[in-house]
């Protein structure tokens, strides 16, 4: 059965400024399925999430959503293709309540979760509502930046180091939530440095070292590529 295809990224190449990011980065996100990519910290894993919403300086290659090419789009156009992105720093605004964090973005597709459903995944949410932003734990303010973009409408969730930092709970607490979404048909990539988080949520994983995708393998082949894994990453 062909897989429905969601992202596409072909011989993609990235900058900041005169610096050479990524070099060529070939992957493919099919729709319902939760993507790891693991790497060194350097190793390109943001740049390439950055790189599909718009955030890096020059871009080249392709980059297809839904088979739209992306490219050459602004990071507010390719949100509208449904692609959410929750960078590491969250984004939290300081003078803002919980609930006027969570109200901020725009719609950009239909069916976007209501705040009842998101305070339904979230609880701790729904009980810090009127809290200030500040006042919120590491945890708390991580649910925020996920939720926030689930109300999007976003289908596609490009989820940045979301359990760094973050007491096991809180971190278990996020792999339930992770689970949820996929159950609900959201598609997901995630950037981890938590190998133990990352690696039983995901379906495959992409290795990245220097900017280019070096290894790819399913779910069902992480024990053979431990060794692997290990000399990439330490893990």
């Amino acid at each position: 059965m062909a897989a429905n295809e969601l992202l596409r990224i072909e011989n993609l190449h990235a900058w900041y400024g005169e610096s050479h990011v990524l070099h060529g980065v070939n992957m493919r996100v099919n729709e319902g399925e939760v993507v790891s990519l693991l790497g060194r910290n350097g190793a390109g894993r943001t740049t390439t999430m950055r790189a599909i919403v718009g955030l890096t300086g020059r871009r080249t290659g392709s980059i297809r959503i839904r088979g739209q090419e992306a490219i050459g789009l602004a990071p507010h156009r390719v949100a509208k293709l449904g692609v959410g992105y929750c960078p590491e720093e969250r984004g939290i605004f300081a003078s803002l309540s919980a609930e006027e964090n969570l109200l901020l973005p725009p719609t950009i597709a239909q069916g976007g979760m209501s705040v009842d459903e998101i305070y339904a995944m979230f609880p701790n949410l729904q009980e810090r509502a009127a809290s200030p932003g500040t006042r919120l734990s590491g945890g708390e303010q991580q649910m925020l930046a996920v939720a926030r973009i689930l109300r999007t409408g976003a289908r596609l969730l490009l989820l940045d180091e979301i359990s760094e930092g973050l007491a096991p709970v809180i971190v278990q607490k996020l792999a339930e939530t992770i689970r949820t979404l996929k159950a609900k048909g959201y598609t997901i990539v995630l950037v981890e440095q938590n190998f133990r988080f990352a690696a039983p949520l995901a379906d495959r994983f992409y290795v990245m070292e220097h900017g280019k995708i070096v290894r790819d393998f399913a779910q069902s082949q992480l024990q053979e590529n431990m060794g692997m894994l290990q000399e990439y990453l330490g893990v």
